[in-house]
């Protein structure tokens, strides 16, 4: 959500940042509610103060005649009243659904494109490896090892749902472990956060009404499953104002996340890439509406994902994300896509986004600036690791020739010391 008297006044920076987004906007219907909702307030707001006028003006009347027509003339501004406020409702509900069709302007830095093959590479770390042997992927290694079984995954959770056993679980925590020790000695105020969670976190954060597709609903009880603790993180001082000292606020979290996949029907179906139910280990900053801190604590987050990888020993390249490829909300985003050999490709791992207040204005959270004046605070996220999908690249990378797995250093002191798995 943006300010909306901005929005009305700059109309065609948001057609052009819809435009380099690809989301729908119409912008003669934002303008047409916007206005009729002033007139609307405006009316409503007279009527109130005849109303109030009128109430003083009967308590003051001495005569029966005058108050019986003071009394006539208030029912007659209360009817109207009445009307009035009704079509105030019906025009905010109007204006509240618009509202959320409005798109964030990309930062001047972010680069212009269509899709996800315009994003445009900013730089590698590390080599993919040379085999002097021919390599297996994770499913195999995964079957072979016993570390992954997808069979019975599939017969009790139906499609895209597996099994980490034995040491699969093992290395899945290991790598929960690593990445949450990371982020608590850099700072991070570690959470336990809830997964279910109210269609108002879900909105505030932006993951509604357009993200409804991709969520699991559980329709009884009103509550939404998370695809990521960033909702419940970022929600967490909802209608709150934060004193400036406490800024920034960094927080993360390691939790479940679920996620439909609509839409992905005959791709990645097989193996670890995209599935339904996996756990994700969450960053989220909430600091000052400045837009170089802003910046500056984008790239933290950056290097903290990026220094995990470093410590897998993994290789991996960091891609600027193009306009086409932004969500609503986001003003810029890096990716982090990690070397996966049987794919023959990098394949994406994290996602680093900066939203402005886009995402505090929905969630209410504000700061006050040195005179005083509540301001919206800025927002940011990104993904230390998430798993699976990270044990694609850790078991194809390191395994050997002869066909077991190689455990990075990091690694070895969350596993009881052990080199290799197999």
């Amino acid at each position: 959500m943006l300010d909306p008297k901005y929005v009305r006044d700059n109309l065609s920076v948001i057609n052009h940042a819809a435009q380099l987004k690809r989301i729908p906007f119409d912008s003669d219907k934002f303008a047409a509610i916007f206005d009729a909702r002033l007139l609307a307030l405006e009316e409503t707001e007279n009527l109130r103060r005849q109303r109030n006028e009128g109430s003083d003006a009967v308590k003051k009347a001495k005569a029966p005649e005058e108050r019986e027509t003071l009394l006539n003339a208030m029912r007659e501004v209360g009817q109207k009243l009445t009307q009035a406020e009704g079509r105030l409702r019906e025009i905010e509900s109007e204006f509240e659904t618009i509202q959320s069709t409005v798109p964030n302007p990309p930062s001047e830095d972010t680069p212009v494109g269509a899709t996800d093959a315009d994003n445009v590479e900013w730089r590698k770390e590390g080599n993919p490896p040379n085999f002097d042997f021919k390599p297996l992927d994770h499913i195999e290694l995964g079957q072979k090892l016993g570390l992954i079984d997808f069979n019975r995954g599939s017969n009790i959770a139906g499609s895209r749902s597996y099994f980490l056993v034995g040491a699969g679980a093992e290395l899945e925590r290991a790598v929960h472990n690593l990445a949450v020790d990371l982020l608590t000695q850099r700072g991070f105020t570690l959470m336990s956060v809830p997964v279910l969670v109210r269609s108002s976190a879900m909105q505030g954060t932006g993951y509604l009404p357009g993200g409804a597709d991709q969520a699991y609903f559980v329709e009884k009880d009103d509550m939404w499953l998370v695809g990521t603790a960033e909702v419940s993180l970022a929600s967490y001082h909802a209608g709150e104002i934060l004193d400036s000292t406490q800024l920034p606020v960094k927080i993360c979290a390691h939790s479940s996340c679920f996620r439909r996949e609509a839409g992905a029907h005959g791709k990645d179906t097989k193996g670890l890439y995209r599935v339904h139910q996996f756990q994700k280990i969450e960053q989220v900053v909430l600091c000052k509406p400045d837009k170089e801190e802003s910046d500056r604590l984008h790239m933290e987050l950056l290097t903290n994902a990026e220094d995990l990888l470093k410590l897998l020993e993994l290789p991996y390249r960091v891609v600027k994300v193009c306009t086409g490829d932004l969500g609503q909300g986001q003003v810029k985003k890096h990716d982090i896509e990690t070397w996966m050999p049987s794919r023959s490709a990098y394949g994406e791992t994290h996602s680093c986004s900066s939203f402005n207040d886009y995402q505090a204005r929905r969630l209410k959270i504000r700061t006050k600036d040195t005179s005083g004046k509540n301001q919206f605070v800025y927002t940011l996220n990104n993904t230390e690791v998430a798993t699976p999908r990270v044990l694609i690249p850790l078991l194809e990378n390191h395994q050997t020739a002869d066909g077991r797995i190689r455990i990075p250093q990091a690694l070895r002191k969350y596993m009881n010391g052990r080199e290799f798995i197999g």
